[in-house]
């Protein structure tokens, strides 16, 4: 089975990812983030400079991701386990080669919390300039979530609360995947 989580930056797709293959029914399970999808030198991808002119990876944008390699890697990880989870802003845009049963969750969180959690992560942990991120929220991301993220709502199966624990939260979609197989009689 594919399982694939999509959502805005911060909403833990990861998090619940790790959730559901830890709770997973059966094994082996085989997580894909999208994170490592993106491409990583200028002449594929959405590249645009930034203030000093240096050129930076429009994250926010689908074509920046190589989606033929998920597909390939998706593909090839279904050959082997019983469920692959693909986490990431754009997994719901996977489009895998051979026919297995597929589950779109759509992982919500307010855009305030995404916001804080990002700062957490990137700034926090990580060292990243606050100022960058705030700009580049503002000026970009924003605007790319709303054109690219959040239509997927509607096309998914089931859209969770990213504001619930976890656990709970892979207890609601192993639990609609089950009930989606019921009533397929599979």
């Amino acid at each position: 089975m594919l399982l694939t989580l999509t959502g805005g930056a911060g909403a833990g797709k990861t998090t619940l990812a790790a959730a559901l293959a830890k709770t997973a029914p059966r094994a082996p399970v085989r997580v894909l983030h999208g994170d490592d999808y993106y491409f990583s030198a200028p002449g594929r991808g959405v590249w645009e400079p930034d203030e000093a002119g240096t050129p930076r990876l429009d994250v926010g944008d689908p074509r920046s991701m190589d989606a033929d390699r998920l597909d390939r890697d998706a593909d090839a990880a279904l050959a082997t386990a019983a469920y692959v989870i693909v986490d990431g802003m754009f997994a719901h845009h996977i489009a895998r080669e051979t026919p297995h049963v597929r589950f779109d969750v759509f992982v919500d969180l307010p855009a305030d919390l995404r916001l804080a959690r990002k700062i957490r992560r990137k700034c926090l942990s990580e060292g990243f300039p606050l100022d960058v991120l705030l700009r580049n929220y503002i000026e970009r991301r924003r605007d790319a979530h709303a054109r690219h993220v959040e239509p997927l709502r509607h096309s998914c199966d089931l859209v969770v609360d990213a504001t619930l624990e976890p656990p709970s939260l892979a207890r609601e979609v192993w639990s609609a995947i089950t009930k989606r197989a019921a009533g397929h009689g599979s």
